[in-house]
């Protein structure tokens, strides 16, 4: 299948090894036994190698009647890295459903948004990744329901409507038939749960592959934080904490992101049907499915880039919640200072009539506000707030053509083509689009030109900027990793003017 970048023998040798650095990226399904198992799995016996069928998702191997390792946990891996690169329609496909897409739009409905039919779309899929979206979505819902089992408070019957099951029978039926356990006898054998994790909160641990700098990435996102909409927290846990207020599908949400004592993220949810879509944001911010040794293997052949990446191991791509957000924070933060760009950011949401938080969301450490939509930035005066007439039009320009349905930041629409038309509105250059590019629409291939932090690493390390074509189409990477390097590299706290 086209979606597994490895031969079956080398999924074989990863299973053989338990090599959880292969975890996400297939499943390994064992004929003698009827399960399929994540390929860091701690069974005492290895199976034969005839015995063994490599598929691309778990959803495939479900169709091919397998069920899920009660050992392993196959549903608990972090996601496959192959949607974050592709931007054809099988990684935006995979991305929506992710997100929950077929649960509130339907196979039709997101088959319109793609703008192609449920025929094509299905067929591709089974192409790609052995599975149609009905299957995919069955199995995002049974997993999402198993973590919801294991790490809420919510009754069975919020647990199935949250993960995106039309019926508790349906619920019951998928959840034994693929883990071979009720929903009760999951949550009987899950962790003791906190009692304060009440109604819409719930708890997730988010699995990512290693090696990964958490520090680095909670710390770049607090630097980046918006007054009103980012919690900014003291100085001793700008590394291990973040929280700020997201706009979901069915309303507004506040996510914190912890580190201890393992990765988490604690979800507070106005609608139960969001959770699909709050965690996608979430892993699509910490870049958490990157796959570091696929990645190295591409960068680290050039000597002037290894020794960028070894600096700071585990750099990832902090992504933005929203392209719109990338962008409004591109054109402010053009040539000033990270904390001149948050105060005119904070003044613009403070100008804006944008949704406040409900009082149940909001506590004295927690965001208040949503950032604002186009709408209602096109609705606002801006003079006031502390940008140049020139910039206050690129702003204006950039709202209108999104309203007018001229510039389409959707997933579904092609990554060049936005980039050209964000290209053609005055006052946005080649940075802009590039800076948009990498946060937004999470293009792994940018090379950020012209970005001061980046450009000083590079010159350190003697990197040739025209000769980066063998580091493609990891090229983001080489960006974050040399804006890393020059905070460790100095020992000063100034970051990327993004």
């Amino acid at each position: 299948m086209t979606a597994i970048h490895f031969d079956e023998d080398t999924c074989y040798e990863a299973l053989l090894s338990r090599d959880a650095r292969f975890d996400g990226q297939f499943i390994a399904a064992i004929t003698s036994t009827g399960i399929y198992c994540r390929a860091s799995c701690p069974a005492p016996v290895r199976p034969k190698r005839k015995n063994v069928r490599v598929f691309a998702t778990a959803a495939a191997a479900q169709a091919a009647g397998f069920r899920s390792c009660k050992r392993c946990r196959p549903d608990a891996s972090p996601g496959s890295p192959e949607w974050d690169r592709r931007a054809d329609l099988v990684g935006q496909a995979m991305r929506l459903i992710e997100s929950g897409a077929i649960d509130r739009l339907g196979v039709a409905g997101l088959a319109s948004q793609l703008a192609v039919s449920e025929r094509h779309l299905h067929r591709s899929l089974v192409e790609a990744v052995g599975a149609s979206p009905i299957e995919l979505a069955r199995t995002q819902r049974t997993n999402l329901a198993r973590i919801l089992l294991e790490t809420s408070q919510l009754t069975m019957t919020d647990v199935a409507f949250a993960a995106g099951f039309s019926s508790i029978r349906q619920f019951n039926d998928t959840v034994k038939a693929t883990f071979d356990r009720t929903p009760s006898e999951i949550r009987k054998a899950a962790p003791e749960k906190d009692a304060s994790t009440v109604g819409t909160e719930l708890t997730v641990k988010l699995a990512v592959r290693e090696p990964y700098d958490a520090a680095w990435m909670l710390r770049f996102h607090n630097d980046h934080a918006i007054p009103g909409v980012v919690s900014k927290p003291a100085d001793a846990e700008a590394e291990t904490l973040f929280r700020r207020s997201l706009r979901l599908p069915s309303g507004p949400a506040v996510v914190s992101v912890a580190t201890t004592p393992d990765l988490h993220a604690t979800l507070s949810l106005s609608h139960l049907a969001d959770v699909s879509a709050a965690l996608a944001k979430v892993r699509s911010m910490f870049d958490l499915d990157a796959d570091p040794v696929r990645i190295g293997t591409t960068l680290d052949a050039d000597l002037g880039i290894r020794t960028l990446r070894s600096t700071a191991p585990g750099i990832r791509v902090p992504g933005a919640p929203d392209p719109f957000e990338s962008i409004v924070g591109a054109i402010i933060g053009q040539q000033i200072s990270i904390a001149g760009a948050r105060t005119i950011l904070g003044r613009l949401v403070e100008a804006c009539a944008t949704d406040e938080l409900p009082d149940a969301m909001t506590a004295s450490d927690s965001p208040t506000r949503l950032f604002p939509t186009p709408s209602q930035l096109l609705d606002t005066d801006i003079t006031n707030i502390g940008l140049t007439t020139r910039r206050q039009n690129t702003l204006l320009a950039v709202a209108e053509a999104i309203v007018q349905g001229r510039l389409d930041l959707s997933d579904q629409s092609p990554r060049e083509e936005t980039k050209q038309h964000l290209l053609a509105v005055p006052g946005i250059g080649p940075w802009t689009v590039d800076v948009v590019s990498m946060r937004g629409l999470r293009d792994p291939d940018v090379l950020l030109r012209g970005d001061l932090i980046a450009n000083r690493a590079f010159t350190q390390l003697g990197i040739n900027l025209d000769d980066t074509g063998h580091l493609a189409p990891w090229r983001s990477y080489v960006t974050t990793a040399a804006w890393a390097y020059e905070r460790f590299a100095s020992s000063t706290q100034t970051g990327p003017n993004s």
